[in-house]
């Protein structure tokens, strides 16, 4: 579960972002004004972000409240009831589209990974998420990969080291690049290492490698780079993965599957909120505003 209190400066934010001065279109709505919405599925998928879609509005009007019909994890389908909206309604107005855009985004991440983890369920492959992420969003998007099924990589720069083709270079070489990190590093963070050929796999090795990264290579050459390294280090698979060719990759034998676009270039799964319930018409509040 999420500990909202982390990201009420995001939250904040976002809702500045929308309100900014004030809501122009909710001041046909008397303040006292309250009514239920309803917020429904329109697609299939996986549910990501409750808690933080309550805490948005929550954030614009305490008095709303909440009565949910599914929880984080849950499959959904067009149609589907997830939520009761009650309260002040220019409350849940101001607040419906930044929560919405959470809830979807989260949710696409959700689905998206559920997708890619039922394909490959069978062949004992982790898959897990990236650094490639929406800045500021990295904690929520990688917990919605948790909730699809995913697991995460690590969460930056700082609680492992990964040593890229970069990375190498300038250190002149994976060896003198790892010789170099260890002498910084404690005992206890692990070391993965990126790898583009068979010579780099065979000196990640004599290296004693945590973790070993097959990046971009053919399937043929993944297979033989799984037998050279016959679990002497966890394998990794990175670049290119798809839902079109991710089980060839599992067959592999590799360990772990790392996917950019479970963050970074995911479709976001739609909702629609309708007020449905409202208390006296709308329309005698207006015009007995306007006399006044």
């Amino acid at each position: 579960m999420l500990a909202m209190f982390q990201y009420e400066e995001l939250i904040e934010r976002a809702l500045k972002e929308d309100i900014g001065t004030g809501d122009l279109s909710t001041l046909i709505i008397p303040d006292d004004y309250f009514g239920e919405a309803r917020l429904y599925a329109k697609e299939n998928g996986v549910i990501c972000g409750i808690e933080f879609f309550e805490t948005v509005f929550k954030k614009v009007n305490p008095r709303i409240e909440f009565e949910a019909k599914v929880k984080d994890g849950d499959s959904i389908n067009p149609g589907m009831l997830i939520m009761k909206i009650r309260g002040p309604l220019a409350g849940i107005l101001q607040a419906e589209r930044t929560a919405l855009n959470f809830l979807q985004h989260l949710s696409g991440i959700s689905s998206y990974t559920r997708k890619l983890v039922n394909l490959v369920a069978d062949l004992g492959v982790k898959i897990v998420d990236t650094r490639k992420t929406l800045p500021g969003m990295r904690i929520l998007q990688k917990y919605a990969v948790t909730v699809g099924g995913g697991y995460n990589h690590r969460f930056g720069l700082y609680d492992a080291v990964m040593l890229k083709d970069n990375h190498h270079a300038i250190a002149g070489g994976l060896k003198e690049a790892v010789k170099k990190a260890r002498t910084i590093i404690g005992h206890m963070v692990k070391i993965e290492v990126e790898c583009e050929t068979i010579e780099q796999i065979n000196e990640a090795l004599e290296c004693g490698i945590d973790v070993i990264m097959l990046d971009n290579m053919s399937l043929e050459d993944m297979r033989t780079a799984v037998k050279i390294i016959n679990h002497q280090s966890v394998v990794e698979a990175s670049g290119g993965i798809s839902e079109d060719n991710i089980r060839k990759i599992a067959e592999t034998g590799v360990d772990i599957i790392s996917v950019g676009r479970l963050t970074h270039s995911v479709k976001a799964v739609d909702f629609s909120l309708v007020v449905d319930d409202m208390k006296p018409s709308i329309q005698k509040q207006i015009s007995t505003a306007k006399k006044i």
